[in-house]
């Protein structure tokens, strides 16, 4: 598991994937969640705005990213 520090209370998930650097852009973030290629908390989710909370674990191309 790789672990991702924010300095926001919160960050969406697509700001997430892109600032994992997991996508080169908000375009293509939008595509891989509207697919249902991103789990968080073991869950497919849809929603690009979902906010991600410390804790928060996220699955993509079997790897696991935690937030914190």
């Amino acid at each position: 598991m790789k672990i991702i520090k924010i300095k926001t209370p919160y960050i969406k998930l697509d700001q997430f994937l892109k600032f994992a650097e997991l996508v080169q852009g908000g375009g293509e973030a939008k595509i891989l969640i509207q697919d249902g290629l991103v789990e968080v908390n073991g869950e497919v989710c849809t929603q690009r705005g979902k906010k991600l909370y410390s804790g928060d674990r996220i699955q993509f191309e079997n790897e696991t990213y935690e937030v914190q």
